[in-house]
């Protein structure tokens, strides 16, 4: 019988054809050079840039975010598997993420996620089969006030219960964030002459409105 070696102490990333990144991602990431001492410090916009333009963050893509980086790629990959935000492999275009914090199980959680199981006909990290939603679970998503919540995408969905699930997995319009997560690290525009502080009439009109706006069940 022959026997055959297996390296199994260098690492290997298969290299898809042609860069995985675009220009328009690197440029993106290279952006957030200037605001860090070092290229290092900026991992974690880089990795939400790439999922926003990828949908995930392959070990191809990885393996190039270090090359910008100027780092190993193992420090990429720690810092991937750290968060549980980021995706290693292609997921659904939407991905429900059901709480199952203390909270959420004793505001009835546990059958929110079963009638979501029941409508897709899905299990957690499981995927649809027209590739729509992906269904996972998580520890908490600092909602306990709204409990029970859930994330689509990155929109938080407040007190849903179960007879809520069909509308709501229904909506064309259920991940929709007025501002992509990414862009939160854009930094603001400079404005000529600005100070920081608000006007004298700013201030008047602040303290002269005492009406609150309800706050939305759903909020991006």
């Amino acid at each position: 019988m022959a026997w055959k070696a297996i390296d199994r102490i260098t690492p290997v990333v298969d290299r898809e054809a042609g860069p995985v990144l675009s220009e328009a991602v690197r440029e993106k990431i290279r952006s957030f050079f200037p605001r860090y001492e070092t290229k290092r410090a900026a991992l974690l916009p880089a990795l939400h840039v790439v999922q926003d333009a990828l949908g995930h963050v392959s070990w191809a893509a990885m393996v190039e975010i270090a090359e910008l980086l100027e780092i190993p790629p193992s420090q990429v990959i720690d810092t991937i598997t750290f968060y549980t935000h980021f995706w290693t492999h292609p997921k659904g275009r939407k991905v429900i993420t059901v709480c199952r914090s203390i909270s959420c199980e004793i505001m009835g959680g546990a059958a929110v996620l079963d009638a979501i199981k029941s409508h897709l006909g899905i299990d957690e990290h499981q995927t649809t089969a027209d590739g729509r939603y992906s269904l996972r679970t998580e520890e908490c998503l600092a909602g306990c006030d709204h409990a029970p919540c859930l994330l689509i995408n990155e929109k938080l969905h407040k007190r849903v219960r179960p007879e809520d699930v069909a509308r709501i997995l229904e909506d064309e319009d259920n991940d929709r964030l007025d501002v992509p997560r990414s862009d939160l690290f854009d930094a603001p525009p400079e404005t000529e002459g600005a100070t920081g502080q608000a006007t004298s009439g700013e201030a008047e009109a602040a303290v002269g409105s005492g009406s609150k706006q309800p706050q939305a069940e759903a909020s991006g």
